[in-house]
């Protein structure tokens, strides 16, 4: 199957919550996700849900999840959305996890995404 099929009658989803992108001094169990790497921790979690291990912050992301499984050899799923995306002037932080793709965009430009990923064929729920 080609990328584009994957697109075609897909479903997405945004997740009601403001997320904020931060670098923290360890991980945060409830947090959406925990990146660590040989530099600083980030961690991606409910703005409401800041405490003091946070070092630095960006507020108002919300979280676009696409309800697709691609199956690991599909090439191009991230440059596609975010083609897309960024012809429309909207930035955005992809997650890729093991079934599911997810990017995070600012929560002023949420509105404008859907559009955007509509024309792509897909259903944003």
């Amino acid at each position: 199957m080609k990328l584009d099929d994957y697109f075609k009658d897909a479903k997405a989803y945004v997740w009601k919550e403001k997320y904020a992108i931060c670098k923290s001094k360890k991980t945060i169990p409830d947090a959406f996700v925990n990146i660590i790497d040989n530099k600083e921790i980030t961690v991606i979690i409910d703005q409401e849900k800041l405490n003091s291990d946070i070092i630095e912050n960006e507020k108002d992301w919300r979280i676009l999840t696409l309800d697709i499984i691609f199956p690991m050899n599909v090439a191009g799923v991230t440059a596609k959305v975010a083609t897309a995306l960024a012809k429309e002037g909207i930035t955005i932080m992809p997650i890729a996890a093991y079934s599911r793709d997810h990017f995070l965009i600012k929560d002023k430009d949420i509105e404008k995404a859907i559009k955007v990923l509509e024309k792509l064929g897909i259903t944003i729920t």
